[in-house]
């Protein structure tokens, strides 16, 4: 019997680093710079007057067609380079210009807290009646 791998979980672009590496991430940012002979985008998102940068290995989803400054929106695996850091090695890289990203941002943190309220109350017996 098979199991399928963990949802990916949503990860600001200011935690992506501390993902470990083979972990299914969501993660979102601006396109900065899209390097088609690396195969690499470089996405970028601001957080506490500070610019954090999330790097996407892009080989899956080619061709890629950038938009230059659009939102995007990247599910993939966590890899680490020696040079960059994390990479996500994207499965999916959408481009979700007009979303609005302080809602996005509020319903991850929203989730969140739903899934730790969920899990810190005790289960409840089931009535087999």
């Amino acid at each position: 019997m098979s199991m399928l791998p963990p949802a990916a979980e949503f990860r600001f672009p200011w935690e992506v680093n501390s993902v470990k590496e083979g972990d299914s991430v969501r993660t979102f940012g601006r396109l900065v710079c899209y390097q088609p002979e690396e195969s690499r985008a470089t996405l970028s998102a601001q957080h506490a007057s500070k610019e954090h940068r999330v790097f996407v290995q892009t080989g899956f989803v080619e061709p890629f067609n950038p938009i230059m400054g659009a939102q995007y929106l990247v599910l993939g695996e966590a890899d680490n380079n020696e040079e960059l850091g994390v990479v996500i090695r994207a499965r999916v890289l959408n481009c979700v210009d007009g979303v609005n990203m302080a809602l996005l941002q509020k319903a991850i943190s929203d989730q969140r807290s739903f899934f730790r309220e969920r899990e810190s109350q005790p289960a409840q017996p089931t009535d087999a009646t």
